[in-house]
C-alpha cells in the first residue's frame, strides 16, 4: 500500500498548492490513500466544512488536525458527522469528534490516529497512553496505521517514534511547519520523520506574513498574524507499506515548490 501524507496546509495559499500539486503527485507516485493535516487550512486557524469538502473532492481520503482544531466554531456543527476527519485523541473526553478512524479506499484500509504533544502546548491526556489504547483497537481492523503526532518539542516527537516502533506503520510529526531531515525506517519497521513540514507560503514565517511576526519578536508586543501571500511550497512524505505486516518497506520525503511543479 502506498500512503501519501501532506503536512500542515496553511490558508488559501496552502489550499491552492494542494489543488495544483495533487494531480501531479498522484500521477508520479500513484498513492492508494492520501491524508493531509488541515488544522491551519482556514486562514491559518482551523478548518471549515467547505474546505474539508474541497479536500475530499480533490481526492484526499482523510484529514488530521491539531491545536487549532476548535478555531472555527462551525466545526462543532459537523465534526460528529464526518468520520474522515480526526482531531487529537488525547483531548478531553467531552470533546466532540473522534481521535482515530480507519480510512477505506477500495480494498485498502489505513488506520489514522491523531495525538497532540504536551511539551510547550496546552495540557491534555498522555499522548503515549492514548496511542496505546487507540492502536489496540485500530490493529483489529488493519495492520497499517499512520500516527500524526502534533507536537512542538523535537524530543517528544522522537520519543513517540521509538515508543511506537513496530506497532505503527508510520509516525510523523506535524505542527512546527519545518520539514526535518531525519526520515528513516526504524528497526522494527516504523517509518518516522520528526516533522513533515508545511504546505503554504514559502516566503512567510511558518506561513505567516513576515512583518507581523518580526514586530512581535522585536517589541514583545501582541501582533495580528495573517497568512502570507506569494509562491508556495508543499511538504509531505510517501510510505510504501506491507499490508500483511504493517511494516514500512520504503519511505521518502517530498518537497515541491510552485516553480519545481512544472518540472515534476
Amino acid at each position: 500500500m502506498k500512503v501519501l501524507f501532506i503536512g500542515d496546509i496553511v490558508g488559501n495559499v496552502g489550499r491552492a498548492a494542494l489543488r495544483k500539486a495533487l494531480p501531479a503527485l498522484r500521477a508520479k507516485h500513484n498513492p492508494d490513500i492520501v491524508i493531509v493535516n488541515g488544522e491551519n487550512a482556514a486562514a491559518g486557524r482551523g478548518i471549515t466544512a467547505a474546505i474539508a469538502k474541497e479536500f475530499f473532492d480533490w481526492g484526499v481520503n482523510g484529514i488530521t488536525m491539531g491545536n487549532h482544531t476548535w478555531d472555527n466554531k462551525d466545526l462543532f456543527d459537523w465534526i460528529d458527522d464526518e468520520s474522515r476527519l480526526v482531531r487529537p485523541a488525547n483531548f478531553s473526553s467531552e470533546a466532540p469528534g473522534i481521535g482515530s478512524t480507519v480510512i477505506k479506499a477500495g480494498s485498502k484500509k489505513l488506520g489514522i490516529l491523531n495525538v497532540q504533544g504536551r511539551t510547550f502546548l496546552p495540557p491534555n491526556d498522555c499522548p503515549f497512553k492514548t496511542a496505546d489504547a487507540h492502536l489496540e483497537r485500530l490493529k483489529r481492523e488493519t495492520s497499517c496505521v499512520l500516527v500524526d503526532f502534533h507536537a512542538e518539542a523535537t524530543s517528544e516527537k522522537i520519543a513517540m517514534g521509538w515508543y511506537l516502533d513496530g506497532r505503527a506503520s508510520i509516525v510523523v510529526g506535524t505542527h512546527t511547519h519545518v520539514q526535518t531531515n531525519d526520515d528513516r525506517i526504524l528497526p522494527e519497521g516504523t517509518a518516522f520523520l520528526t516533522d513533515v513540514g508545511m504546505t503554504g507560503p514559502m516566503d512567510g514565517i511558518l506561513g505567516m506574513e513576515r512583518d507581523a511576526v518580526l514586530h512581535k519578536f522585536l517589541t514583545g508586543l501582541p501582533s495580528r498574524f495573517v497568512v502570507a501571500e506569494g509562491d508556495w511550497h508543499l511538504h509531505g512524505v510517501l510510505a510504501v507499506l506491507d499490508e500483511a505486516t504493517g511494516r514500512a518497506q520504503r519511505f521518502e520525503k517530498i518537497r515541491l515548490t510552485e516553480t519545481s511543479l512544472a518540472m515534476f
